[in-house]
């Protein structure tokens, strides 16, 4: 068993970035819709003992909310293909620039006011992903 053999890593490179792109992508929008959606539910209910059991089947009802976990699911099967090609080490840490694009969707879609101190939290979760670009992986071929 070669060198090449044990130590296989699967998906190109460029097809491997492709995947975790439009995955943070579609998770990031698809966190706004929910947000959104679920906003809409809060602010058009009054949280009383009748209005309780229809905060369910409005959500359930609603676009918004549907885009949003449709778009989950997209990012999960992007996600799920992205590990079977590249280290969870490597994938999950890639992934968590879904969180900063998150804060900057929540500041430009929902009007969110995010704090300096949330801004640079961000900046240190994107110089992480980036340490984690420039690191080597390998995935050890396992099975027959």
């Amino acid at each position: 068993m070669g060198r090449d053999r044990l130590f296989k890593v699967g998906g190109g490179v460029a097809k491997t970035y492709a995947v975790l792109t439009v995955a943070i992508l579609v998770q990031a929008t698809g966190n706004v819709f929910l947000s959104k959606g679920m906003k809409s539910i809060a602010s058009t209910s009054q949280i009383g003992q009748g209005e309780l059991l229809s905060i369910p089947y409005q959500a359930v009802t609603s676009p918004m909310i549907w885009i949003g976990v449709a778009l989950s699911i997209i990012f999960y099967v992007l996600f799920a293909t992205a590990l079977s090609w590249k280290d969870l080490s490597f994938v999950l840490p890639v992934i968590s620039l879904e969180v900063v694009l998150n804060v900057a969707f929540g500041s430009w879609f929902l009007n969110e006011l995010v704090s300096s101190k949330r801004w640079i939290g961000a900046l240190l979760i994107a110089i992480g992903i980036i340490l984690v670009l420039r690191s080597e992986t390998r995935t050890v071929e396992t099975g027959g």
